[in-house]
């Protein structure tokens, strides 16, 4: 009888434990509690930050796979990393110009997209469906992409998460990568949870874009940008004529649509929009989006409010316009963007910063890119003709708002030396894999001098954009024409120290640098430091 008791009394106790629990289940949202994503497992692991983690490639026949690397097609291989092995993934070549880039360089350092759930949908890392490795290409400092895509996260963008990889092949020596979350369905699932809206990735280039549109691209007629000599105020692009003979490359790379100008309400005035959807909108979908992009363009039957995230659009221009990619919206290609919108609102998530710090610009003055106006930001054009970035500058409260932010940001990385502290902690994290790596694109000499220059140029950036906000330094392109005597000096500076979009045409720039597979086969890289 006793026992029965006690029974009795733990059952209540298990029945009020579990009624208990599931009302707090259902009701988690009421009291702050959010629910954990799927996705949140391979953010703690290949893109834990604190180490170089280690990917091997295993596959039959490499040689043949980076032969074909510019055909874009995928392979099967599996990967292990960190020491777990993953079989039947896919993986192929990735880039615009960098197919052609790697080429013309005699090098196969080729940028991979590693696709867990092309063969099999249920396959993932940890919640992880789409993984890119970058060749960190025309990038000396090896950081271009990883500082922005972390300040991006940092001050409130929604942004691809990374990390620094070293990749062997079939156990080789092959060198160290950026590791980028593919902007796909688990980064929305990441960020915007199950009900997450529609992506896109606006592009009317036909010689890059996506998968396929680099493919033909003859890197001999590729010419870097004629800036004028003031820079700010290059001649406007025309839409999308023919490249001409011996002429200008970037004469008319963007197009309306990419620029996210209305234009009306038929679905083909947006095709490098609708083409290029990373997710399957349908025509409802479209409409939406085309509606607004109409209220973007001054419908004033919308409230703005409705159609940006006004708070995460200035944060992502406030960090964007700081580093100074133009291969980029603001620049004259008008491409390496992804445009989200859930139920009629707009916003801008950042993507392929190799080119930053000035790297589009190439030989341009670094004088004249350490003060590049902030409130004039777009290369290649007019702020009204960039109506994702136009509206900050149509209305004084959120031009005041993007001055703030930019204060906010300025304080929190160099008042506090916040991205110094960056910097030094990820030149200690990769230096003796930049030194081990067999496939680089530079010496470690030139990193090191290119690490220096970004340092240098990222301080003085931030002490005239600090002149800017205080109105010691114009922060327009026709004030500083005006007047360029307030102008902080970088005369000293050399941008392609840092790399740049034309350094391989330069004589002598043309490197055979691929290991053959007796180098690979030698592991350079400190034991202590493979993890």
């Amino acid at each position: 009888m006793a026992t029965s008791k006690h029974i009795d009394k733990i059952c209540c106790i298990i029945m009020t434990a579990t009624l208990l629990l599931t009302f707090l289940f259902i009701s988690a949202g009421r009291f702050g509690v959010q629910a954990v994503s799927a996705a949140a497992g391979y953010a703690s692991r290949l893109f834990n930050t604190a180490e170089v983690h280690t990917i091997d490639i295993i596959m039959d026949d490499w040689d043949s796979f980076i032969e074909t690397c510019t055909d874009e097609q995928y392979t099967d291989c599996a990967v292990v990393i960190d020491g777990e092995s993953f079989r039947n993934v896919a993986i192929r070549a990735k880039g615009n110009t960098s197919l052609s880039s790697v080429a013309a360089y005699g090098n196969d350092r080729y940028s991979f997209k590693i696709e867990f759930d092309h063969y099999d949908n249920a396959m993932n890392y940890y919640g992880l469906d789409k993984l890119c490795l970058n060749n960190i290409i025309q990038d000396n400092t090896y950081m271009k992409d990883y500082l922005t895509y972390r300040l991006m996260h940092e001050f409130g963008v929604d942004s691809p998460l990374c990390s620094y990889v070293y990749i062997t092949v079939n156990g080789q020596d092959w060198g160290l990568y950026l590791a980028v979350e593919g902007v796909e369905e688990s980064f929305l699932t990441r960020n915007y949870g199950n009900e997450y809206g529609e992506l896109y990735k606006p592009d009317s280039m036909k010689m890059g874009g996506g998968r396929g549109n680099g493919q033909g691209f003859d890197f001999g007629n590729f010419y870097r940008p004629e800036i004028s000599p003031d820079m700010q105020n290059p001649p406007a692009m025309p839409n999308l004529p023919d490249m001409p003979e011996g002429g200008s490359f970037l004469k008319g790379m963007g197009s309306s649509d990419v620029s996210l100008i209305y234009t009306d309400d038929e679905f083909d005035s947006y095709a490098n929009i609708f083409d290029n959807a990373k997710t399957s909108p349908s025509d409802a979908d479209k409409t939406r989006l085309i509606e607004a992009l109409k209220s973007l363009n001054g419908d004033e039957n919308k409230s703005l409010e409705t159609t940006v995230a006004i708070d995460e659009v200035i944060r992502y221009f406030v960090v964007h316009n700081f580093v100074l990619n133009f291969d980029s919206y603001t620049g004259a290609m008008i491409h390496n963007y992804y445009l989200y919108e859930k139920d009629g609102q707009l916003s801008m998530i950042p993507w392929d910063y190799n080119l930053a710090f000035g790297g589009f610009e190439s030989e341009s003055d670094a004088t004249q890119l350490v003060n590049y106006p902030i409130d004039t930001p777009v290369s290649g054009g007019s702020i009204d003709s960039r109506p994702m970035l136009a509206w900050i500058f149509n209305a004084a409260e959120h031009t005041d708002l993007y001055h703030q932010y930019f204060e906010e940001f300025l304080n929190e990385y160099f008042e506090n030396d916040g991205l110094s502290s960056l910097i030094d902690e990820t030149v200690r994290l990769i230096t003796p894999y930049v030194e081990a790596d067999p496939t680089k694109f530079c010496s470690t000499e030139e990193f090191e001098k290119g690490v220096a220059t970004l340092r240098s140029f990222c301080l003085r950036r931030a002490e005239s954009i600090s002149g800017q906000l205080k109105g010691t330094i114009p922060s327009t392109s026709e004030g500083q024409t005006r007047d360029s005597s307030a102008l902080i000096d970088a005369s000293d500076l050399v941008i392609s120290d840092m790399g740049i979009m034309g350094e391989i045409m330069k004589p002598g720039n043309h490197k055979s640098i691929t290991p053959s597979a007796s180098d690979r086969n030698a592991r350079t890289v400190p034991p202590s430091a493979v993890h």
